[in-house]
């Protein structure tokens, strides 16, 4: 099974969370041992991904010892150079909101023909940076969504959606102190009929539950699983709680 369909099926019965896993902040050994972690506390995929430029064989042996898990291992990359033939998927996305035609279809144009050539499975993500927006927004050349610009963020989603993006992804920045407000979350659920991911500033179970409830049917974390386990599996027992199906 493809894992669009893996993951399509899974939302039929339940709300998903994704943990990413950035390889630049720890050796490979110590990635595997996030994974299994992840796992245990019941994780749906392994986002593998980063703000800055990584070697080559730093990201496949993270790939390769993260797919050791037996969950699905999509790369989250930042440029056209952030390609491994060992994962099982990627998320091509398109940062809807970048100043910059690089990060609209530039590096998807200089990395289409290796994606297809390996063999990824991809997957299309319409990509909106909401304010602060952190590291990814600066490199990314972000014109960030402003957190009161509802109206604005709901256009941009239905954009992706009409431009045939399997997904939209919603996010306020890893390592942000904000998350992408909930009355946001809401109105883009209710313009869109595809799934809606929501990442950035998701540190407790409260915060899940609110985003949950605002419409979210994926929830990725990434530094909160770093020392943080029982934070961790509360995000995903809340996940696991909520409204079933992406109606």
């Amino acid at each position: 099974m493809k894992v669009f369909e893996y993951l399509m099926d899974k939302l039929e019965k339940e709300r998903l969370h994704f943990t990413l896993i950035d390889p630049e902040k720890q050796n490979t050994k110590r990635s595997k041992d996030l994974a299994r972690v992840a796992k245990e506390a019941g994780t749906d995929a392994i986002m593998v991904g980063g703000s800055t430029p990584i070697e080559q064989k730093i990201l496949d042996r993270t790939v390769i010892e993260v797919k050791k898990t037996e969950l699905p291992v999509i790369l989250f990359p930042s440029s056209a150079n952030f390609l491994s033939r060992y994962a099982n998927a990627i998320f091509f996305l398109s940062l809807s909101n970048s100043k910059d035609r690089r990060y609209l279809v530039g590096e998807q144009v200089k990395g289409v023909s290796i994606i297809k050539k390996i063999g990824i499975e991809p997957i299309s993500v319409g990509y909106i940076l909401v304010k602060p927006g952190m590291k990814v927004g600066e490199i990314g050349r972000a014109d960030l969504i402003q957190r009161e610009d509802i109206d604005l963020a709901a256009r941009y989603a239905l954009t992706a959606q009409y431009f045939g993006m399997k997904f939209v992804y919603l996010e306020a920045g890893s390592g942000s102190l904000l998350s992408v407000p909930d009355k946001m979350i809401a109105e883009v659920k209710r313009n869109i009929d595809i799934p809606l991911i929501v990442g950035g500033g998701i540190r407790s179970d409260r915060i899940a539950k609110e985003k949950l409830k605002a419409g979210a049917d994926i929830l990725v974390t990434g530094n909160i699983i770093e020392g943080q386990l029982t934070k961790l599996q509360d995000i995903i027992l809340a996940t696991k709680r909520g409204k079933v199906g992406i109606g």
